[in-house]
């Protein structure tokens, strides 16, 4: 009688069996069903034949983005990118066989090679990288160096500091100036037409820090400037500067005088000493004796020389103290320079000697033996407190595009921990930043992990060159248009600080019907054909700009967005170095068809800042905070200068 029982029993246990796993199959089929496409695993290649390539989806019989907002976001390309970080634009329309000019070949070949890139960096991220130890032990810096004067010139007249410096640190330059020489076209001085060529013996040191991008020159922590035969002045005389993003800082010129005494010193030491006699006192060194031994206390001076002789061997010491630096010539003190606001010492990485000069050896000491800036970690403040909130279901009232480098990690930071965090707090604002490819891997796998911990950072896959900076605007438009669906789309720099509801209130000051072009605008400049800046006949052969917006700041609407991205998609687009020149004729071509509104305003600051800014320029990480600060306690004003 058990046996039958047990049949019986084991009988339902098999259909209990069979019945769960027919619910089992019936919930995976409708979940299937019902799940999204997956996620597409590589960037779009050049060409777009790669798997994974995202149009713009402005083909035709394909959905375009609407001249206005439509009444909910559409995000196609957003949700092909991984993870979300990567542009939506198909570098693959940089076809270099098609029309368009040099620069559209240069492009696509660095979108080429930034797709590259990238598809290395996404296998990088499956492997894993060295632990901590290792990391530091790779990262170890030389506490000195030193270089006779032909390795000096093997080196291309520059001096590598990998760590930068430190408090204490010195460099001991060996050196000899050059007689001078004639010459016809001095930066130092403006000839006449007809005068004789000047006599010139001068050399430049400089303290130098990384780069951003290629085709723009590195930061200029200190630029130390004699200049035997003296300038402008007619007297020989040092200069002092920095320079910050292309753009050079107020000067400290010594003359001769030492400063003066109500003037501020740096560790104590003046910024200026004397080398020149006074002429009001003149005296024989007998006399001076006389009235020492005498006990006169009238004050008497010293008469040195200028430290530097042309044909005559100097010993220059550099030493970075407390407040700045200070350069001592043959052992006497003649110069201080105090830091200025952005530049820390572990950011200068190299020492560069041009000119008239002939260097014997270079030494520098103490100097430090891991590198504290390098390493994200120091500028960003890993807290989920400045990660980006989700992109909102709805059209927005305005987009704004940040402009950035792969290594400006302290810049991004000191965005988010100020005006962007505005943005995060509002529905009707969304802030991101657009960065290309580094050319140092370590700095884009620092830059994808960043990427995805802030949600904040939208790739766009190409080797960054400043000639190429016109592909991230168009990246932002972009983004704006179809990721975003915004009516505004601002493109700014992450060296810029925005006053996002002063902008706003000038925005609406405009009906929503009309096209609108808002910056600090730019009328009938004309393009230069010689020197650094110049442009060629075949770059620009009109003799005049279009009207334009300065690059730092500016607002356009998003139906001249989305004009932008149907002619970059149909290989119409003309592409211009000068990014802000190329929205200028962007928009002219665009009110040809449909009148744009042209509002300037001197309050998208180009340099620097003034008082009750909407945006303002050049602000370095420090100057970020302290504007938001001042703005928090309702005071648009400036900070002091860099």
């Amino acid at each position: 009688m058990r046996r039958p029982l047990m049949g019986t029993s084991s009988r339902r246990r098999a259909l209990q069996g069979l019945a769960a796993l027919f619910f089992l199959a019936y919930a995976l089929f409708a979940l299937l069903l019902w799940s999204p496409p997956p996620l597409a695993s590589q960037t779009a290649m050049p060409g777009g034949g790669a798997a994974g390539s995202r149009p713009l989806h402005l083909q035709e019989g394909g959905r375009g983005a609407p001249a206005r907002p439509s009444k909910s976001a559409h995000r196609e390309t957003l949700q092909a990118a991984p993870s979300g970080i990567v542009s939506g634009l198909d570098l693959g329309r940089l076809n270099s066989s098609r029309a368009g000019g040099s620069l559209r070949k240069v492009a696509a070949e660095a979108a080429a090679a930034g797709a590259r890139i990238f598809a290395d960096l996404e296998e990088k991220t499956l492997s894993s990288p060295l632990d901590d130890e290792e990391q530091e032990e790779g990262s170890r810096c030389p506490h000195s160096i030193v270089l006779t004067g032909d390795e000096f010139r093997a080196r291309g007249r520059a001096v590598e500091l990998p760590c930068g410096l430190t408090l204490g640190s010195y460099i001991t330059v060996a050196a000899t100036p050059r007689a001078a020489h004639p010459e016809r076209d001095p930066k130092i001085i403006l000839l006449k037409e007809g005068d004789e060529p000047i006599m010139v013996s001068q050399f430049m040191m400089e303290l130098q820090g990384l780069k951003s991008v290629d085709g723009e020159d590195p930061p200029r922590i200190l630029h130390f400037n004699p200049r035997l035969r003296g300038d402008w002045s007619g007297k020989p005389a040092i200069e002092q500067n920095t320079c910050y993003r292309m753009q050079w800082g107020t000067p400290i010129r010594c003359e001769g005088w030492m400063s003066r005494a109500d003037e501020e010193t740096v560790d104590g030491m003046v910024k200026c000493e004397k080398w020149i006699q006074d002429e009001k006192f003149k005296e024989s060194a007998t006399t001076w004796w006389l009235n020492r031994l005498i006990g006169r206390t009238k004050k008497t001076t010293l008469d040195w020389p200028y430290p530097f002789v042309e044909d005559r061997m100097f010993v220059l010491t550099l030493t970075a103290g407390l407040e700045g630096y200070h350069v001592n010539v043959d052992g006497r003190h003649v110069t201080s320079f105090p830091y200025r606001i952005g530049f820390g010492l572990e950011d200068a990485t190299g020492l560069s000697l041009n000119g008239d000069l002939a260097v014997q050896s270079v030494f520098a000491g103490t100097l430090p033996t891991t590198h504290p800036s390098f390493a994200p970690q120091k500028h960003l403040e890993m807290s989920p407190i400045w990660q980006a909130p989700p992109l909102p279901d709805d059209p927005v009232d305005i987009f704004i595009g940040i402009l950035s480098a792969g290594n400006h990690f302290a810049e991004r930071m000191a965005v988010r921990r100020t005006w962007m965090s505005a943005a995060h707090k509002s529905s009707n604002v969304v802030a991101r930043f657009f960065v290309a490819l580094h050319g140092r891997n370590e700095v884009n796998f620092e830059l994808k992990k960043e990427a995805e911990f802030f949600g904040d950072i939208v790739i766009v896959p190409f080797m960054d060159s400043y000639d190429l900076v016109v592909l991230k605007t168009v990246a932002i438009c972009e983004y704006g248009v179809h990721a975003v669906s915004a009516r505004y789309i601002m493109k700014c720099d992450d060296d810029n600080f925005v006053r996002i509801q002063s902008v706003m209130a000038e925005v609406k000051k405009i009906s929503s019907s009309k096209s609108l072009y808002m910056g600090n605008m730019n009328y009938r400049h004309t393009p230069m054909r010689d020197g650094k800046w110049s442009v060629t006949y075949e770059e620009w052969p009109e003799e005049v700009y279009p009207t334009y917006a300065n690059g730092p700041g500016y607002v356009i609407s998003s139906d001249i967005a989305n004009s932008i991205l149907s002619e970059f998609t149909n290989h119409k687009l003309r592409l211009f170095k000068m990014e802000d020149v190329s929205m200028g004729m962007w928009v002219e071509r665009f009110n040809k068809s449909k009148p744009v509104v042209y509002i300037h305003s001197v309050k998208f600051c180009q340099f620097g800042c003034i008082d009750d800014y909407y945006s303002a320029h050049y602000q370095s990480p420090r100057q970020m905070l302290c504007l938001w600060d001042k703005l928090q306690a309702g005071k648009p004003r400036c900070c002091n200068m860099r």
